[in-house]
């Protein structure tokens, strides 16, 4: 079972930059896709940055051209660098990995982390 351990998130004031990573164990994790997902107060979690095991991309449209996804695959982490922060990026942010590229975006995992809280304020 996939194991997720979130790091990286703070407070930041808009128009700033923050990275956040995730650590990623008990599975082969080069096979694996991975994504990003945010939690805003109040709403639903949504997939941010997906990526596959060969490399292909995708964002969220809120999030397209400010958000990059990577991986590196020696050390079993993921990243989500961020960019030009917004109020509206404000939220808990989790991140999972899936053999299949095609679930994704769905978000129906068994197993998350204990997610990594930005807050983007001035």
């Amino acid at each position: 079972q996939v194991q997720l351990v979130e790091s990286g998130g703070g407070l930041v004031q808009p128009g700033g930059s923050l990275r956040l990573s995730c650590e990623v164990s008990g599975v082969i994790f080069s096979f694996f896709a991975i994504g990003w997902y945010r939690q805003a107060p109040g709403k639903s979690r949504d997939w941010v940055a997906v990526r596959s095991s060969s490399g292909f991309t995708e964002y969220a449209d809120s999030v397209q051209g400010r958000f990059h996804i990577s991986r590196n695959n020696t050390k079993r982490m993921m990243y989500l660098d961020m960019d030009n922060l917004k109020p509206e990026d404000t939220g808990v942010y989790y991140c999972n990995a899936d053999p299949k590229f095609a679930r994704m975006k769905t978000g129906q995992f068994d197993s998350w982390g204990q997610g990594s809280q930005v807050i983007v304020s001035s």
